[in-house]
């Protein structure tokens, strides 16, 4: 999934627009890297309309941050608190000056592997986007480490994006609430009660 594809027509190079909410419109530019895929903007428009009835006062966790998509515009949605976590110094600079451009007071930018990162003390978060190079063998142990304890509350719902058909097993006790694919990409919210429906 290039990064190409979730720009307008027109639209400057290495940059994503965030979708609605305060920032409605506004540009997130981020460094030329290959590993850098932003999630085209009808996948993201599609997941926040997911993500709706809970954004607003949620602690959300993104663990592979990148151009900052899915952090900056749960911000803008009304999310308190988004901790962005990208391991690629340029990317993290850009994150820490997009969050300054923006004014972004509940931005938190972790210059850190997501691994490295779930190693150290657990605080529980809402909603967690997990968005890993789709080559990185990443997602599994990111899950293991999510279910092992303390990183997500009681409600806490999770965003996955995967190459279509390559979604791997889910932590015991976690369940599918929705799935959908756009080209080669699956996308998926996982809920870690499945006694609690979502809205």
């Amino acid at each position: 999934m290039a990064g190409s594809r979730s720009r307008s027509p027109g639209a400057p190079r290495n940059t994503v627009r965030i979708i609605a909410g305060e920032w409605r419109s506004r540009r997130l530019e981020f460094p030329e890297r290959g590993t850098l895929r932003p999630t085209p903007d009808r996948v993201r428009e599609t997941v926040f309309n997911w993500l709706a009835p809970y954004l607003p006062g949620a602690h959300c966790l993104d663990l592979f941050a990148g151009s900052g998509a899915f952090g900056f515009e749960a911000l803008s949605r009304g999310a308190a608190r988004a901790v962005l976590v990208e391991r690629d110094a340029a990317a993290a600079a850009a994150l820490r000056a997009n969050a300054e451009r923006l004014a972004a007071a509940g931005a938190e930018i972790v210059e850190a592997d997501a691994l490295s990162y779930l190693t150290g003390a657990a605080e529980p978060f809402d909603i967690v986007f997990l968005d890993p190079p789709y080559a990185s063998g990443l997602l599994a142990p990111c899950l293991d480490r999510l279910a092992a304890g303390g990183w997500l509350a009681p409600t806490a719902l999770v965003y996955i994006e995967v190459r279509e058909g390559e979604l791997p097993p889910l932590p015991a006790g976690w369940q599918l609430a929705r799935s959908k694919t756009a080209g080669q990409v699956g996308y998926h919210l996982a809920r870690i009660r499945p006694d609690e429906e979502l809205s």
